[in-house]
């Protein structure tokens, strides 16, 4: 058995204690321990411990310098389970000293991985444009259960998922007036689909927005490219400069005849 013979505040943390014990043998030890170790033990001055109580008490306190070290991390925004786990690895704690502060955190609920998935998606949609491929990853990345997963994902709806692409769509349309209909379809296509949004959420965009668009801005085009392209095939002459022309236009995605309609508008122009 051992004894302890004094028990005094850390001058620098009012929080923490040091208990001084002494062993059968005459040995001293001192501990540092939080408050809370402190009082879950009834620790005091003349208290008899012994070999086990102190491996408990040490546990304890590793436990509870752990978990305000989760506390810590979790002052900054909400954290996911995984995200504190791998926080808390990364300062060599031990898995089953993070196994009692995550219980700890969910007793107290500073940890909840299905309101923190529910809150990440309301902060997503809200903040970024983000479609919910991507958020799904994100999530899943967290360490977030699939059924959370799923069911947070059901707060982005499917109105407020077009809304956000047709944001996407707006500010990308300065580039319009440079491709053709046929490459603008592929560029939204592909900005949406590296958002994160579903192939019936790029459908519909591709539907109501561009399908709409006059030949007015496909020709706004074709001259755009048809002018940069003459000024570099212009040496050559006939046959070749106009095969030439329409291959570098056609390869741009536009059609045939509004090609053949520009070409004679050069001619007209030359002669």
């Amino acid at each position: 058995m051992a004894i302890i013979t004094k028990i005094a505040v850390q001058k620098k943390n009012q929080e923490r204690f040091m208990v001084y014990i002494e062993k059968e043998n005459g040995e001293e030890v001192a501990l540092s321990v939080d408050q809370d170790v402190l009082i879950q033990f009834r620790l005091k001055k003349g208290m008899e411990i012994d070999e086990l109580d102190l491996q408990e008490i040490v546990y304890a306190d590793e436990v509870q310098k752990a978990y305000h070290t989760a506390l810590y991390f979790l002052s900054y925004r909400m954290r996911s389970e995984k995200e504190i786990i791998d926080y808390l690895k990364k300062k060599g704690i031990a898995e089953a000293v993070i196994r009692d502060v995550l219980h700890k955190l969910r007793e107290n609920r500073y940890v909840n991985d299905r309101e923190f998935a529910y809150a990440y998606v309301r902060t997503q949609k809200q903040t970024t444009t983000k479609g919910p491929v991507v958020i799904r990853s994100e999530l899943e990345k967290f360490g977030i259960a699939e059924e959370w997963v799923e069911e947070s994902l059901q707060l982005f709806t499917f109105e407020e998922q077009l809304e956000v692409a047709r944001k996407l769509y707006e500010k990308a349309k300065k580039q319009q007036k440079k491709l053709s209909s046929q490459q603008w379809k592929q560029h939204v296509r592909q900005l949406l689909h590296r958002k994160g949004f579903s192939q019936n959420v790029i459908d519909h965009i591709i539907v109501a927005c561009i399908e709409r668009q006059d030949d007015e801005q496909e020709w706004e085009a074709l001259e755009y490219h048809g002018r940069k392209a003459h000024r570099r095939y212009e040496k050559y002459d006939g046959y070749v400069y106009e095969q030439k022309m329409k291959q570098a236009l056609y390869r741009k995605g536009f059609p045939l005849d509004m090609i053949e309609r520009f070409l004679q508008l050069l001619k007209e122009e030359q002669s």
